[in-house]
């Protein structure tokens, strides 16, 4: 096998693909961002069905080994596997065509809705839409417990991570970078030590049917030039993606200082973007505890609002986060008009969530093409998506507490802490509409963009009837 100055070169097989042109992959990307609806576990279906299945870039077990070291890092899995792709294919330049590309269309929209959310989010019709999306939510977060747990949850042992992850978030507010830390850390160890439980596999699973064979496939089986890079090489690329992301984090706090709303965003997210294990709803579970509980940023019922904004646009999940920058400028403008200042804190959000994904894969990514088949990895994966179960759960619950009863209120006893709602706030549309959303997506298998437009239009159809005002 050899290597084309841009292009990984044809697998010496028959079956093999005929290369392609970085111009040519940048209309694939495109395409792909296009239809990356509907969370993680769609875009990698997505991503899978056109890069294995329809172009044969990427084989079966090449595609699931970069998606096991993507899911073990902080941050959007789905755009970090985009990433590691267009690195695989092109170079840096194809990692960079293809993670921006994943993620543009998404800022886009939930850029422009961040605006009609701020400007006309109290208008009747406009509340009764979101009313709508927000009890749909709930179902989509049960469905990502259902899903992520049958891959995840097969012994014992896994089921065990899961409920203590549970317990520990939802009942001990234990931070969530150390739950998923120390689940690392026993899988790893458990993985090294060849114990089976630890060796259940990992990701959000690919399409049933042939596997495409890497031989079989553009990259074949053998390592590109471009994954064994110089020491020289690697430190350049960490130079660039480190100072490219906290350059700005830098100039915000020795010129606003601490006490300023954009540093603290910059400041937030950056962490986030270290200490976020486990997937978009793993990340957002920690990430509504402190929007709303800790800086004041936003209500819980706006953060369901948020989150159905980024289930109905193309794109990662995690593009929630511009929303909440956005929303948390807004309401803390300065001197600023409080919609600059919201354009400002949404863009810096995703700036500082987003270019850390580049740093992982550049740095990471040659490192791990050369450790396919690790066990103590596999171990790690294994644990921390057992982990992610319970996470995944606890928001789940803290969705259905804040959708359903218009009251809740902190309960303490010791060390216990969490959200207790009042049994007759309960909001019986609200119900209704949830119960009808889960029905929906398990019993009738209706997709989540359609639950997610039925559920807004009921919404719709409260107000327009005077039920909702």
């Amino acid at each position: 096998m050899s290597t084309a100055p841009i292009d990984i070169a044809v697998a010496s097989t028959s079956t093999a693909v005929a290369p392609v042109s970085l111009g040519q992959a940048f209309w694939v990307w495109l395409r792909i961002a296009a239809l990356s609806f509907g969370g993680p576990a769609g875009q990698i279906a997505v991503m899978h069905r056109i890069l294995v299945d329809e172009k044969r870039w990427i084989g079966e077990h090449r595609f699931l080994h970069a998606l096991n070291y993507c899911m073990l890092l902080p941050g959007p899995e789905a755009q970090q596997l985009a990433t590691y792709i267009g690195w695989l294919m092109h170079k840096t330049r194809g990692g960079i065509v293809a993670g921006a590309l994943f993620v543009l269309p998404g800022a886009i929209s939930i850029m422009a809705l961040s605006w009609i959310y701020a400007l006309y989010g109290r208008v009747g019709i406009v509340s009764a839409l979101f009313f709508g999306l927000k009890c749909a939510v709930l179902a989509v977060v049960l469905q990502a417990v259902v899903r992520i747990g049958s891959r995840a949850l097969k012994n014992t042992i896994m089921r065990g991570l899961a409920a203590a992850a549970f317990v520990l978030i939802f009942f001990l507010s234990a931070p969530f970078p150390i739950i998923v830390l120390g689940a690392g850390l026993i899988g790893y160890f458990g993985g090294r030590a060849g114990i089976p439980a630890f060796q259940v596999g990992g990701g959000h699973g690919a399409a049933k049917g042939a596997i495409v064979e890497d031989a079989d496939t553009l990259l074949g089986e053998e390592l590109p030039a471009h994954a064994n890079p110089t020491i020289g090489q690697s430190l350049r690329q960490a130079a660039v993606w480190l100072t490219l992301w906290l350059t700005p984090v830098a100039a915000l706090l020795l010129i606003a200082g601490q006490g300023s709303v954009f540093t603290q965003i910059a400041t937030f997210f950056s962490t986030m973007a270290v200490v976020t294990f486990g997937g978009a709803y793993a990340v957002l579970a920690y990430v509504a505890q402190q929007a709303v509980e800790n800086y004041h940023w936003l209500q819980p019922k706006e953060m369901l609002d948020g989150l159905g904004m980024a289930e109905t646009t193309p794109g990662p999940l995690i593009m929630v986060l511009q929303f909440v920058g956005f929303m948390g400028a807004y309401r803390h403008p300065g001197m600023l008009s409080p919609l600059l200042a919201g354009t400002l804190g949404g863009l810096l959000a995703t700036w500082v969530t987003f270019i850390p994904c580049f740093l992982w894969i550049f740095l990471g990514a040659p490192f791990i093409e050369r450790m396919r088949g690790n066990k103590a990895l596999s171990g790690a994966l294994s644990a921390i998506t057992a982990a992610v179960v319970g996470v995944v759960l606890n928001l789940a619950i803290w969705f259905a507490i804040h959708t359903i009863f218009r009251v809740v209120q902190p309960l303490k006893w010791g060390p216990i802490h969490f959200d207790m709602p009042v049994p007759g706030s309960i909001d019986l549309w609200a119900l209704a509409i949830s119960i009808a959303a889960v029905v929906a997506m398990f019993r009738l298998k209706v997709g989540i963009f359609m639950t997610l437009g039925g559920a807004s239009a009921a919404g719709i159809g409260l107000y327009v009837a005077g039920i909702l005002s």
